[in-house]
């Protein structure tokens, strides 16, 4: 008998506070709002195990179109636990990891804006420039710039 084959990853959830500092958050990187809709009902909550449940949600996309963060602010129930203060080190998902052009310029804008800068900017071999930061809010990120034999 044929295993089924995996089709595709669709999106990464992310439970959040305010969807509207994480848009922004996640607009600074450089995705795009692709839809915002509230979802309700005890059908949603069949699914999550939550019973019935309002949830605000975001569609985040890549600009290549390929990856997806759905963003999630649960209006009810209220939230049970906060891991925005955990470190990266906790069990469990960490983060989303994102090739950017210009780390050291993305990561002074999204400082600018209320980030922090977990440690700091490292060199990884000849291959990248590696970074984690928190936003205003804690959502983790790792930012990553491919860079070539000459130190780009």
């Amino acid at each position: 008998m044929e295993q089924n084959k995996l089709l595709r990853m669709d999106n990464i959830g992310i439970v959040v506070e305010s969807i509207d500092n994480a848009i922004a958050f996640f607009s600074e990187i450089g995705l795009k709002l692709e839809g915002r809709a509230m979802i309700e009902g005890e059908w949603a909550g069949r699914v999550t195990g939550l019973g019935d449940q309002t949830v605000e949600i975001a569609m985040m996309v890549t600009p290549d179109g390929h990856s997806r963060i759905e963003l999630s602010r649960f209006v009810t129930p209220s939230i049970l636990s906060n891991h925005t203060v955990a470190p990266v080190n906790a069990l469990g998902y960490l983060r989303a990891m994102f090739t950017v052009e210009d780390i050291e310029e993305l990561t002074t804008r999204l400082i600018k804006n209320g980030a922090t800068l977990v440690g700091e900017i490292v060199r990884y071999e000849t291959s990248y420039k590696l970074c984690y930061i928190r936003s205003a809010d804690g959502l983790l990120v790792g930012l990553a710039q491919e860079i070539g034999e000459n130190g780009g």
